[in-house]
């Protein structure tokens, strides 16, 4: 669900949700102790009571023959326990808003489920609530089990999406802000009787089209940061008259271009876990390990030097070290850094990054003779 989607059809959680979810509260059993049993009995009283829908909206039976998905190879039909119409459709061919899917209570919706008859198909109820959503022509459904609500949407021809509410956490008075979302989503109003562009489908629309128009800019920034990095190198390789890149260029050229994407990969997964505190937060790490720390200085330095940014080099040679610390771990005072290993940070994979040639590992005490990449294309990567 995009926010710029969300502020296009001017939909804003309602801050005075507390009387729609006391009725909410309402629908839910109770015990013994007169405390709320997180589970929703009967959907089809929860969209009347709480999101204000008719009792003649939600269609069954008979009338949802056409929204049958037949699958002979699995000996198996999928189908939907009710449809919403659209109150205006388009062509009588799509008359249909949605799909709902009600399963048993408690069944997982990511779980493969236990079958006798191993020749049906062996999928999740999600994987097969998409697949009859994608065949049927309708991208948007509600998979339901009593204790989840999952707003599914899986447009023909593209990926899916989707959204889980947590019964047990709408309960709650922290809830309220979810509770909120799950009513701005799904109430009569924004399915049946707001203006077209205002309503769910074209939320769900207009979200895909910002999602792919940020991956479209993100792919452009990538790329333009693998050339900088390129031409990083390549500037590298001439200060040593071509001895960096030789052996590498002559055995495999490809491995050029994979190792630069690992660099812009490692240096992903270190923004992430840095922005979410994964890594670490002492002062050592901070100050002089940190890509963070590193781009700030780095700005700094661009503000006072402009013109020197290409003529000055210690970047490159940090964000090596800070490779290896993740991937051998290290420990130093209050910092504690544990190994991560794995294949992502393994520096023996492209030993040229470090300054060695081709597939030439490591000895112990060698002094490291590291390849001259500038500060200002370090800066200009990140």
């Amino acid at each position: 669900m995009s926010i710029p989607a969300l502020l296009a059809a001017q939909a804003h959680v309602n801050r005075n949700i507390a009387p729609d979810h006391q009725r909410f509260l309402a629908c839910l059993p109770r015990d013994k102790g007169n405390e709320v049993i997180p589970e929703i009995p009967d959907f089809a009283e929860f969209t009347c009571s709480v999101l204000g829908w008719q009792k003649g909206d939600l269609v069954s039976g008979d009338a949802l023959s056409d929204l049958q998905v037949t699958l002979p190879e699995y000996h198996e039909t999928l189908r939907a326990s009710f449809a919403v119409r659209e109150v205006e459709p388009k062509d009588d061919k799509h008359p249909w808003l949605l799909l709902v899917q009600c399963l048993p209570s408690g069944t997982s919706l990511d779980e493969v489920q236990e079958q006798k008859d191993h020749r049906h198909w062996q999928a999740t109820p999600h994987a097969k609530f998409e697949r009859l959503l994608r065949e049927t022509g309708v991208p948007i459904g509600l998979l339901f089990n009593g204790t989840h609500l999952r707003l599914t949407y899986a447009p023909r021809g593209e990926s899916s999406g989707y959204l889980t509410f947590v019964v047990a956490e709408l309960a709650k008075v922290a809830g309220r802000p979810i509770f909120a979302a799950l009513h701005m989503l799904l109430c009569a109003e924004r399915l049946f009787t707001m203006a077209e562009k205002q309503r769910l489908p074209a939320i769900l629309a207009d979200s895909r089209k910002y999602q792919n128009l940020v991956s479209t800019q993100l792919a452009q920034q990538v790329l333009a940061a693998l050339y900088e990095l390129l031409r990083g190198f390549q500037a590298a390789d001439d200060q040593r008259k071509g001895e960096l890149l030789r052996r590498v260029l002559a055995e495999d050229p490809n491995q050029v271009y994979s190792s630069l994407l690992t660099v812009l990969m490692r240096l992903v997964f270190i923004l992430y876990a840095e922005d979410r505190g994964l890594l670490s937060s002492d002062s050592v790490y901070s100050n002089y390990y940190s890509v963070t720390g590193l781009f700030e200085r780095l700005r700094a330095d661009a503000g006072r030097y402009p013109d020197t940014m290409d003529q000055r080099y210690g970047a490159w040679a940090q964000l090596l070290t800070l490779f290896r610390l993740i991937f051998e771990g290290g420990r130093h005072g209050s910092l504690q850094l544990p190994a991560r290993k794995g294949y992502l940070f393994d520096p023996e994979r492209y030993s040229f990054l470090e300054g060695r040639a081709w597939k030439r590992e490591r000895q112990p005490g060698e002094k490291a003779d590291v390849p001259r990449v500038s500060d200002g294309v370090i800066f200009r990567v990140l």
